[in-house]
C-alpha cells in the first residue's frame, strides 16, 4: 500500500506543471507530440529534445524548482517539447530501429518549421539531452536556417563500443529509468546527490508517459567504435553551448578539448562539478545547471 500510494502520489506530482497546448504535427505519416507551455507570449521560443529511452516529460518534474520547463518559462521563454516518432505520446513506429539519429533529426526539423510557423519568429534555440545532442546537432549541422543558439547537455560525443543489437525496442523497467542517478558503493541510492522522492517522481513518470518499451534505433549510431566522433561540431554554424558534469560516464574532457577549436564564435564549454549524466536533477548541481543554460540564451 505504501508503494501504490507513493506511486500515485508522483503521478499527481508530475502532472501538477503549467497548463501547455498540444499542436497537430504528423511527419511520413506519424502523428508526433509537440507540446508548448501557455505564456500567452511566443517572443522567445525554446525547443527540448529527450534522449535514447524516454520522452520529453523529463525536462518537467514538478517538484520543488527542478523543473526546466518552469525555470525557462520563468525567464520568459515558451517552452516546447517533442516527443520523437515511437516515443512517450507520439504515434507508435512498427520498426523500433527506424527513429535513428538521421530520422530524428528530421522529426526536430518539422517541429521547428512549426513552432516558427505559429510564433511568426523566424529564430528558435534548441536544447538537447543524451541522445538528444546527436539528433540535435545532426539537425543543427543539416538544418540551420531557423537556429539561433544551441545547448548540448551531457554530449555523447563518441561512440560506445560496438554491440549488436537484435532487438528493435528496449524493455523499460523502474531500474533501467534510474539508472543514470549516482548510486553508493553498495548500489543504493545517494541520498546526498538526489532526494529520493525526486526519483521516484521521474521513474513514475518514465512509467506514465513511456510504458515498458521505446525504439532502438539509437543503437545503431552509438554502439559504434570507441573513437568514432558522434556530433560533428565544425559542421554547426550558431553558437553552442556543451554543458557536461564530472561525473558523467559518457563524457571525455580530453576529446572536448580538441573540439574546442571546431566551434563557432560565441560558444561555450561548462563543466559542472560533481554533475553526471542527470545533474539537472541532483541537489548541488540543478541551479548551476539551469543557471548556465539561462546565461547563455541571453
Amino acid at each position: 500500500m505504501k508503494v501504490i500510494t507513493l506511486l500515485f502520489l508522483a503521478f499527481m506530482l508530475c502532472a501538477g506543471g503549467a497548463s501547455a497546448e498540444v499542436y497537430p504535427l504528423v511527419r511520413n505519416g506519424i502523428a508526433l507530440h509537440l507540446e508548448c507551455s501557455d505564456n500567452g507570449n511566443m517572443e522567445e521560443n525554446i525547443l527540448l529534445i529527450h534522449g535514447s529511452a524516454y520522452s520529453s516529460h523529463e525536462f518537467d518534474i514538478q517538484y520543488q524548482d527542478y523543473s526546466l520547463v518552469s525555470r525557462l518559462e520563468r525567464e520568459g521563454y515558451t517552452v516546447w517539447r517533442l516527443d520523437i516518432a515511437g516515443y512517450g505520446q507520439s504515434g507508435q513506429v512498427q520498426d523500433g530501429f527506424m527513429p535513428d539519429t538521421a530520422y530524428a533529426a528530421e522529426d526536430i526539423n518539422a517541429a521547428v518549421e512549426k513552432i516558427v510557423k505559429i510564433s511568426r519568429k523566424d529564430k528558435i534555440d534548441v536544447l538537447g539531452w543524451s541522445w538528444g545532442t546527436m539528433t540535435a546537432g545532426t539537425f543543427a549541422a543539416v538544418h540551420p536556417e531557423h537556429l539561433r543558439k544551441l545547448v548540448l547537455y551531457a554530449p555523447i560525443l563518441t561512440g560506445l563500443g560496438k554491440q549488436e543489437i537484435k532487438e528493435p525496442f528496449a524493455h523499460n523497467t523502474w531500474d533501467s529509468a534510474a539508472e543514470d542517478f549516482q548510486r553508493n558503493e553498495d548500489g543504493t541510492f545517494d541520498p546526498g546527490a538526489t532526494d529520493p522522492v525526486l526519483i521516484e517522481l521521474f521513474c513514475s513518470s518514465c512509467w506514465h508517459y513511456d510504458g515498458d518499451s521505446s525504439p532502438n534505433g539509437w543503437t545503431k549510431d552509438a554502439f559504434v567504435d570507441e573513437d568514432s566522433l558522434l556530433i560533428d561540431l565544425s559542421s554547426i554554424p550558431v553558437p553552442v553551448l556543451l554543458l557536461y558534469g564530472d561525473k558523467d560516464p559518457y563524457m571525455s574532457r580530453e576529446l572536448l578539448d580538441s573540439c574546442l577549436e571546431k566551434l563557432p564564435d560565441g560558444s561555450k564549454v561548462q563543466m559542472i562539478e560533481g554533475g553526471s549524466h542527470i545533474m539537472m536533477y541532483e541537489k548541488a548541481c540543478y541551479r548551476a545547471f539551469q543557471d548556465e543554460i539561462v546565461s547563455f540564451l541571453r
